[in-house]
């Protein structure tokens, strides 16, 4: 239980940053003659595809320039190549990307485990005719002599070609996925009319030259007009180098597209991505059986500003359990057409925010939650007199592109949407998006609305919780329906979690769960209510374990994602009817009742029993507002004077400070440690934070200390290249003490990006321990993935008998460099540290560092670390 308050550090020691530490893995490359013999087909076709473009503009339109997307692909990465490549006259750097799990071969491979999948870059690079003869050159000079230095800084391109695993044009398959608009325009098919226009997102390269960006939008909207379409709406932020375009195309028009017929608009090289719009849903909503009913207590109203936001569905506001607590803001008029029956998902996640897991009998949250529409039910007109609602889902509205609508709610809390409409929320510190984009699975590139969230975050220094997404898709056993029923509890708990691993690459974070400064959120198989009737329903987990639908990270460059679990529900199953006699496959069971998260349900006096990951996220959120009043009560008893975006940077540390795998990585540990893999901890480690992050929090330990746990909070703000320096009285009883203690340290911050930069993030911050003779063995995530994010979350235990003298001190270094890009202010961190031994343990750590504390120097009183 907690007893005693948070502490806060002492003001910390300026200090010259760590130089971080090193350790690529090194690479086999082919030989000269082997990069000759491999790439030059290459280089031939890509000057016969020139070739041929030139001579079709001759016939079609005279004054053109043609330009192609040029694709190079390397193993491992190249210094500084983007100043190489504006060297050239024609070329125009579009982007770096970094993509991994490449396959290694004969050529390519690394050195010290030819098995193992190896990382590299994308380099994109638009280019004309002339620039395009002077790359050819140079191939031609580096086969004669692939030790030539070239003058104006070209040699970098000698460097690419010996690590050069690919180069192509960007092409279709780049552009579209057949597959996805093929599904897209069967589900608009089926319902409506079927010569009406189809809506589709077209995002273009991002051009530097204003010019040149409103010369390809202008190119796209001739392309969509000649195939009797026509442009709904576009935005541009260049913030974030993203220009999309909502284009409404015949039906004709798009099954051309899908069936390689000879469509311009999907070879304009100004296209990026080519997506169908209205996919970012909430999903399948329970329908089978009935909801409960049944009063609620009525307890006092909110007061004070909201400081949550509730990006979702409409709720039911007058909800017995929400009536009074919510302030909504639909300025986009969606009430009309959005009738109560289907207003389920932002009911669920307004009553989680508010109230918790309705099971548990939580106090509602003291202040309102700010609500913003962005779902609409998906409805569709079967008859004259008739509306339906498909599979009750609600989504973002097609007639909108995703990216400005998220942009234009959140500019609208903080800034007012024009002259005449003041700011409506601005003390919001946190926003809840429940959301994934299923046709947006994170593979390789940022998607723009992630790259939107990270950009927002350091804009108005807020902080975004979002859903790691949900996988729904059946699970197939090689089983017949009576071996698989034969099958311990334990049995299918084991096959089950090794069939989710080894689907991995199509139950991938949706997007927007890879942004790097949002807090992403997985789904823990949990919940406390009691299962009356399981019926022909099938629990495929039978211990605490990440819920069966949570997707799969890693994050950006390999990075933490999720960054946290949490209770979501536990998701039953049932036997598909069409099983096989060899096979036998699950499908998800939507039942309204138990077992999981009891939520408001859109009827006045409603509950159901939902599972997903939006659930954890709402639980999440509703948390971190908690801990957001937290914060400012002990700034306040404190007397510290602690600015807005050290607060958030604060609120983020403390809502992953209290996560740990606990026995749940055990457990699957345990699972994956097949006899193939049994000595390779690395990468079974590696798996686990896949699909659990850094673990479950424990909500209440945000919240206080014990006598046998203490928690100190720091901040700061740190400029390129410097350090601050914590220092953390130990405490005397714990000398020479054969005695387990557990440290936990967590760094979160918020980063500035680069987006046309492989390493995205502009600022890397970091802590290392310095004098640490207490905790020896480190836990949980490796040490090297923790450090690829904006959160760095670590645990380290001991027990070895250590002595030290009386003011002894453990130093907790944070150290701030460039990753990529510029940095232009000094950038905000919050530190958290906790040491503790078990309770019962007879030392009271808490009172003695507290005691040590008051004899350093005092807490800081300034908003800066410089």
């Amino acid at each position: 239980m907690n007893n005693r308050p948070l502490l806060f550090f002492p003001a910390p020691e300026k200090a010259d940053r760590t130089k971080p530490p090193g350790g690529h893995t090194k690479y086999h490359y082919p030989t000269h003659g082997q990069q000759e013999q491999r790439l030059t087909p290459k280089f031939e076709q890509l000057r016969k595809s020139f070739s041929a473009l030139n001579a079709n503009i001759q016939i079609t339109t005279s004054g053109i320039d043609p330009e192609q997307v040029l694709v190079f692909e390397t193993i491992g990465s190249v210094k500084d190549f983007a100043n190489a490549v504006v060297k050239i006259e024609g070329f125009e750097w579009l982007g770096e990307f970094y993509i991994e799990e490449i396959a290694p071969d004969d050529d390519f491979y690394a050195e010290k485990d030819k098995t193992k999948n190896l990382n590299g870059q994308l380099y994109l690079i638009l280019s004309n005719q002339r620039a395009f003869n002077e790359l050819f050159s140079l191939w031609q000079q580096y086969k004669k002599n692939p030790n030539m230095k070239w003058d104006r800084g070209l040699t970098k391109f000698r460097d690419v070609f010996n690590c050069l695993k690919e180069i192509r044009q960007w092409g279709i398959q780049d552009r579209i996925n057949k597959k996805e608009i093929q599904d897209y325009l069967e589900d608009e098919l089926k319902y409506g009319d079927k010569k009406r226009l189809i809506p589709l997102e077209i995002e273009l390269w991002y051009r530097k030259n204003n010019a040149k960006r409103q010369k390809s939008i202008g190119t796209i909207t001739e392309l969509i007009n000649e195939i009797g379409g026509k442009v709904h709406a576009q935005s541009e932020i260049n913030e974030i180098q993203y220009i999309g375009i909502l284009a409404y195309l015949p039906v004709d028009a798009i099954q051309n597209l899908i069936g390689n017929q000879d469509i311009t608009l999907i070879k304009s090289d100004e296209i990026k991505f080519l997506h169908a719009t209205g996919q970012m849903a909430v999903g399948r909503q329970p329908t089978e059986g009935e909801p409960e009913y049944a009063p609620i207590e009525e307890q006092s109203l909110p007061h004070d500003e909201p400081t949550i936001a509730l990006f979702d569905g409409l709720p039911l506001a007058n909800h017995d359990s929400l009536e009074g607590r919510l302030i909504i803001d639909d300025p986009d008029n969606y009430e009309t057409n959005y009738p109560a029956e289907y207003r389920k998902h932002g009911t669920a996640m307004a009553s989680l925010i508010t109230r918790g897991d309705l099971n548990e009998s939580e106090q509602p949250l003291a202040r309102p939650i700010y609500v913003r529409p962005i779902f609409k039910p998906i409805l569709w007109q079967s008859t004259q007199h008739t509306i339906q609602n498909l599979e009750g889902r609600e989504s973002v509205p097609q007639d909108c592109l995703l990216v400005d609508l998220i942009h234009r709610s959140v500019k609208r809390l903080f800034e007012g949407e024009s002259d005449n409409i003041q700011p409506v929320a601005p003390n919001v510190k946190i926003i809840n998006l429940s959301l994934g984009d299923p046709t947006r699975p994170f593979y390789q590139f940022m998607s723009p609305l992630a790259r939107l969230l990270d950009w927002l975050s350091t804009k108005y220094n807020v902080l975004f919780i979002v859903s790691a997404g949900n996988c729904s898709d059946d699970i197939t056993f090689d089983h017949n329906e009576d071996e698989f029923n034969a099958l311990t509890p334990s049995e299918k708990e084991s096959e089950s979690v090794l069939l989710l691993y080894q689907n991995i690459c199509d139950r991938r974070l949706l997007s927007p769960a890879e942004s790097i400064n949002a807090l992403t959120i997985g789904a823990l198989h949990y919940d406390t209510s009691t299962i009356e009737k399981m019926g022909r329903r099938i629990n495929i987990l039978e211990h605490l374990l990440p819920s069966p639908v949570s997707t799969f990270g890693s994050g950006y460059r390999k990075s933490v994602k999720p960054d946290l679990i949490f209770n979501a529900g536990r998701q039953l199953y049932t036997i598909k009817p069409n099983s096989n006699n060899t096979q036998t496959t699950l499908e998800i069971n939507n039942a309204l009742s138990t077992p999981g998260i009891r939520t408001a349900y859109p009827s006045p006096n409603g509950f159901a029993y939902t599972c997903g990951t939006s659930n954890a996220t709402a639980l999440i959120s509703r948390a971190a507002g908690q801990c957001y009043d937290t914060i400012l009560n002990i700034i306040e008893d404190n007397n510290v004077n602690v600015e807005s975006d050290q607060v958030i940077a604060l609120l983020k540390t403390m809502v992953v400070h209290s996560c740990s795998w606990a026995y749940i990585g055990e457990q699957i540990d345990n699972i994956l440690r097949t006899p193939d893999n049994r000595e390779r901890s690395d990468i079974v480690k590696s798996n686990i934070s896949r699909w659990l992050g850094y673990g479950v929090p424990q909500i209440q330990r945000m919240f206080g200390c014990t006598e046998q746990r203490v928690t100190l909070l720091g901040f700061g703000r740190l400029q390129v290249d410097d350090a601050a320096v914590f220092r953390l009285p130990l405490p005397p009883s714990l000398s020479g003490k054969n005695i387990k203690r557990r440290l936990t340290v967590t760094l979160s911050w918020m980063s500035p990006i680069s987006p046309s930069t492989h390493k995205y993030r502009a600022a890397q911050l970091w802590f290392e321990l310095i004098n640490n003779n207490i905790v020896q063995q480190r836990r949980d995530v490796k040490w090297r993935m923790v450090r690829r994010g904006t959160v760095q979350h670590e645990i380290f235990e001991g027990e070895i008998n250590v002595p030290y003298s009386e003011n002894e001190v453990l130093e907790i270094k944070v150290n701030c460099k460039k990753d990529a890009g510029q940095i232009v202010s000094p950038i905000a961190y919050g530190l958290a540290v906790s040491l503790e031994v078990a309770d019962g343990t007879n030392i009271a750590i808490y009172d003695e560092v507290q005691t040590r504390l008051a004899q350093l120097v005092p807490v800081q009183t300034i908003g800066t670390t410089r």
